[in-house]
């Protein structure tokens, strides 16, 4: 059996947005805080030889796409949230073979004390 090393990644962490998502209508109007981790596999041996920007990703435009998903729409899930940031980073940025995204929606309404409810959705290239 080989071992294989992991695949490089770059992580964006605890990208904060305030957004109107959740199930009942009164989160849609007064929203809420939302946190965004984003994983993305990927080689960049080759920026990272060449200290290159064109052939890895720019972290400000995947930051842009992700705070359009969450604040350009409103959706019930946040399962729909990282389903939709994770599909539209791999249509977007070519060199992702896979991604991890993290939404995490603090204080949810849930009739009792909790920090947030978390989805986590990883998707590979197809």
């Amino acid at each position: 059996m080989k071992n294989h090393a992991p695949e490089p990644c770059i992580r964006l962490v605890n990208l904060t947005f305030y957004a109107h998502h959740g199930v009942h209508k009164e989160e849609h109007f007064i929203g809420s805080k939302y946190e965004v981790d984003a994983e993305m596999h990927f080689n960049y041996s080759e920026a990272a030889k060449h200290d290159d920007i064109s052939s890895t990703i720019d972290y400000r435009m995947v930051y842009e796409k992700i705070k359009n998903v969450l604040t350009q729409n409103k959706f019930y899930l946040i399962e729909a949230v990282a389903y939709t940031i994770a599909a539209e980073l791999l249509n977007d940025f070519p060199v992702i073979d896979s991604i991890t995204i993290k939404v995490r929606k603090r204080n949810p309404p849930i009739g009792g004390v909790c920090d947030y409810a978390e989805a986590v959705y990883t998707a590979k290239k197809t």
